[in-house]
């Protein structure tokens, strides 16, 4: 993915590997829930904003990779 990026590229990736989100530039957390009780965006920003926000669950996970 990097190589990609590198080549200008924008990469889109949907993934559940928060080793992959905190490598990214931006990551978008949908939720809050699965099914019907999702949809909306919880938060949008650097992973290091993501890791912060008190109502990500994903920020919950991604803060543990960042340390």
């Amino acid at each position: 993915l990097h190589g990609l990026v590198d080549a200008g590229n924008t990469v889109i990736v949907v993934e559940h590997d928060m080793r992959v989100a905190a490598s990214s530039d931006w990551v978008i957390d949908m939720g809050p829930g699965a099914g019907g009780e999702g949809g909306q965006v919880v938060v949008a920003g650097p992973p290091a904003k993501v890791a912060k926000h008190r109502a990500s669950r994903t920020g919950r996970f991604l803060a543990e990779v960042l340390g």
